[in-house]
C-alpha cells in the first residue's frame, strides 16, 4: 500500500456498524453539554470523506455536515484554519447557529452561505487538512481515512477527469498537501482510522472498516 510519507500503515482492521462508530466517537468526548459534538473527518481526495460524512449524518438525524472545501473555496488550499475556527467552530462551541459567507463568496458573487442550525447533536467537519494542531481545541473527536494513494488518485481521476487544467490543479495541490500532511500527521491525532476505500467485505450501507490509530 502506498501511503503518505511518514504515515504508518494501520493494522487490525475490523468491521464495525456505523452506529457503533458514532457511539465510539461520542464516547471520546463524554463531557460535552450545551453544544454539538464536533467531529473531524480527514483524508486525501478520493478517500471517501464526503461519502462517510453523509453516512454519519444519516445515522444521526440531528446532525449536520460542514465541508472545508466551502471554507477554502477561492481562498487557499490549506491556509483556512483560522477562518474555520473563528466563523464556524467558535459559534458551535457557544451553542449558536452558523450562517457564514466567506470573503471569497462575496468577492466572486457565490450565492448562499455556510449554515449550521443550532441545537444539533453532532457536526461532521470533513475535508483534507481539518485534523491539524491549531484546530485541536475545537475538535471533540476525529477520523482519518487511510487508503492506498494510487487507488485514491484513480478515483479522483474518475471523479474529476484528467484535463490539462485538472492535472495542473492536482500538481499544485500536491505541492502543498504533501508537506502539510507530513507536518501535521493527522493519522496520529485521529480517534479512529477508517479504511478508504475498504478492502474487507462489509455492508457499505450499515458498516465501516475501522481500526484504532496507528500512531506516528
Amino acid at each position: 500500500m502506498r501511503l503518505h510519507p511518514g504515515e504508518t500503515e494501520a493494522v487490525g482492521w475490523r468491521v464495525m456498524t456505523v452506529l457503533d462508530a458514532v457511539r465510539q466517537l461520542r464516547d471520546a468526548s463524554p463531557d460535552v453539554t450545551g453544544r454539538p459534538r464536533v467531529i473531524a473527518i480527514d483524508g486525501r481526495g478520493g478517500a471517501g470523506k464526503t461519502t462517510l460524512a453523509e453516512r454519519l449524518r444519516e445515522a444521526v438525524p440531528n446532525s449536520a455536515v460542514v465541508h472545508t472545501d466551502d471554507v477554502a473555496w477561492n481562498h487557499a488550499y490549506f491556509d483556512w484554519g483560522a477562518v474555520l475556527a473563528e466563523n464556524i467552530l467558535h459559534p458551535l462551541h457557544r451553542g449558536e447557529a452558523v450562517d457564514f459567507r466567506p470573503d471569497a463568496w462575496i468577492t466572486h458573487d457565490r450565492p448562499g452561505s455556510i449554515t449550521v442550525p443550532a441545537g444539533a447533536d453532532f457536526i461532521w467537519v470533513e475535508g483534507t487538512g481539518v485534523i491539524r494542531e491549531e484546530l485541536t481545541p475545537w475538535l471533540d473527536a476525529s477520523v482519518w481515512m487511510q487508503g492506498d494513494l494510487d487507488e485514491q488518485e484513480r478515483l479522483l481521476t474518475v471523479r474529476d477527469g484528467d484535463s490539462p487544467e485538472q492535472l495542473e490543479h492536482v500538481a499544485n495541490w500536491l505541492s502543498e498537501e504533501l508537506p502539510f500532511v507530513l507536518r501535521e500527521q493527522p493519522w496520529a491525532r485521529a480517534t479512529m482510522i477508517v479504511a478508504g476505500p475498504p478492502q474487507i467485505d462489509h455492508d457499505p450501507d450499515t458498516e465501516l472498516v475501522v481500526t484504532p490509530p496507528a500512531g506516528p
